[in-house]
C-alpha cells in the first residue's frame, strides 16, 4: 500500500519539531512494514534566510529535499500572502506542490491515496490534488482546523467542500468528530483514531538525578507549547502569586515571550519563572521527569500530545477541561482538569493534585494504555478500505505537467 503524504505541519533540518506529531504518527505507521509514503510538505517561500527579516526568513533554508528516519520528504515552495492570504491558500498550496508529484509518479513511486493532514489549507489542497491525479484522498483533523478555522464564511465552504470530496476523514479525538458533523459533514466518512506516545522516547528516569542536572528543587511546574495566546501561559504565570512555593518552568519559542516575561515581573514572581527557550525531545524528557507536575491552559486543543508525553515520564498533568483534553486526562493518576480556566482555576487544580497526588509508576501505566498499535491499525484499515473501493476524484491527468 503505497500512500504519499501532504501537510505543511511536519519537520525539517530548519525547524526538527514543527508537526513532530505527524512524523511520529507515519513512523509508526510505516514501522508496521505494510504501507510504504513519501512526503510532500511545503515551506513557504521566503526569498532570504537572513533572520532578521523574521519568522518566515527561516523556511529559506529548508532543503528543497530530505530524508528523516528513512523517509524521502519533499519541500516544495508555496506563496503566502499577507492579509488576503488565507481564502487563496489552498489553491496556492494545490499549484506549488503539482509539479513535484508529477516528478514524484515519474520517478516510479504511483502512490494509491494521499494522506493530508490539517484540514485547512492543506486538506483543502490535497483534495484539489487528488482530483489532479486522480488520487483518493484521506484528510486528519487535528484541532484549531475545525474548532477555529469554520469560523470565517469562505475558508468554511472550503473545508465542506473537502469534506465532501475526501474519500476518508479522521480525527484525533471524539469531541472533534461532534464537531465536524454538527458542522454538516459526513459522519459516515469520520473515524477517530487518536495519537499515541513514544514509549521508548518519553519514559521515566532517575527523578533525582535529572533534577539535581538541571538545577531544580522545591515544587516545580512545566508548561511546554508555543508562546502564543492560544497556549495560555499567562495563565499559569498569574496563579503564581496563589502557589508560592512554586516555581515554573515554560518551554516553547514564540510572539507573546516579552509580554509573558513583563508580566512575571510586574507580578512579583519573575524570580521563580524561567524560559527555556526551544527545548529538543530528548532533554524535555529529562524536564518531565524532574517537574512535580505538566501545566497545559490552552484555550483550544485537538489532542494534545505532550500531555501524554509527560505522563509517560511518571509525571501527572493539570489541563484545561477543553476538547479532547478530557479524553486525555480521563483517570486520577493522568492527573486533574481544571475546574475553570482561569489563574485561580489552575491554581486550585495544582492544590488537588497535591492533595492527592499519584504514584508516578501509575502515572506511567496510565500512558502505556496510549500507545501508536490501535492508531497504526485504524489506519491500515481505513486506507486499505479506500483504496480498494476507489473511484477516481476527476478524469484529470494522472501526471503534472
Amino acid at each position: 500500500m503505497k500512500l504519499l503524504t501532504f501537510s505543511t505541519l511536519f519537520p525539517n533540518t530548519v525547524k526538527p519539531s514543527h508537526g513532530i506529531f505527524v512524523e511520529t504518527r507515519l513512523r509508526y505507521l510505516l514501522g508496521s512494514g505494510r504501507v510504504a509514503s513519501k512526503v510532500v510538505a511545503p515551506v513557504p517561500w521566503f526569498p532570504s534566510s537572513n533572520l532578521r527579516f523574521g519568522s518566515y526568513a527561516a523556511f529559506a533554508g529548508v532543503p528543497r529535499r530530505e530524508t528523516r528516519y528513512d523517509i524521502d520528504v519533499r519541500h516544495p515552495r508555496y506563496l503566502v500572502i499577507p492579509k488576503v492570504g488565507m481564502t487563496v491558500a489552498p489553491w496556492l498550496l494545490a499549484q506549488s506542490a503539482k509539479q513535484e508529484i508529477g516528478r514524484i509518479i515519474d520517478e516510479g513511486y504511483d502512490f494509491d491515496a494521499i494522506d493530508a493532514h490539517y484540514f485547512y489549507p492543506d486538506g483543502v489542497a490535497a483534495v484539489m490534488l487528488g482530483k489532479y491525479f486522480n488520487k483518493p484522498v484521506v484528510i486528519t483533523a487535528r484541532g484549531t482546523d475545525i474548532n477555529l478555522i469554520p469560523q470565517y464564511a469562505l475558508p468554511r465552504k472550503q473545508l465542506m467542500w473537502a469534506a465532501e470530496n475526501a474519500a476518508g476523514m479522521i480525527t484525533v479525538c471524539n469531541a472533534l468528530r461532534d464537531e465536524m458533523v454538527q458542522l454538516g459533514m459526513p459522519g459516515e466518512r469520520i473515524v477517530p483514531l487518536r495519537n499515541g506516545v513514544d514509549l521508548q522516547r518519553f519514559q521515566p528516569m532517575d527523578r533525582q538525578a535529572a533534577r539535581t542536572k538541571l538545577g531544580i528543587d522545591g515544587f516545580t511546574l512545566v508548561s511546554v507549547g508555543l508562546l502564543d495566546t492560544r497556549k495560555a501561559h499567562d495563565l499559569t504565570i498569574g496563579a503564581l502569586p496563589l502557589m508560592p512555593d512554586a516555581k515554573l518552568l515554560i518551554a516553547g519559542t514564540g510572539p507573546e515571550r516579552k509580554n509573558l516575561e513583563m508580566q512575571a515581573q510586574r507580578l512579583g514572581v519573575a524570580d521563580r519563572v524561567t524560559f527555556l527557550g526551544s527545548v529538543a525531545q530528548p532533554q524535555l524528557k529529562e524536564y518531565y521527569n524532574a517537574a512535580d507536575a505538566m501545566v497545559l491552559a490552552s484555550s483550544r486543543e485537538g489532542w494534545a500530545n505532550v500531555l501524554l508525553e509527560s505522563m509517560a515520564c511518571g509525571t501527572p498533568v493539570v489541563a484545561s477541561n477543553v476538547w479532547g483534553t478530557p479524553e486525555v486526562v480521563a483517570a486520577p493518576e493522568a492527573g486533574v482538569l481544571m475546574p475553570e480556566r482561569t489563574s485561580e482555576g489552575i491554581a486550585r487544580a495544582v492544590r488537588t493534585l497535591r492533595e492527592n497526588y499519584p504514584d508516578h509508576a501509575a502515572t506511567r501505566r496510565y500512558a502505556e494504555n496510549f500507545s501508536w498499535d490501535a492508531t497504526t491499525e485504524g489506519q491500515i484499515q481505513l486506507f486499505s478500505r479506500i483504496i480498494s473501493t476507489a473511484r477516481p476524484l476527476s478524469s484529470g491527468r494522472r501526471v503534472a505537467a
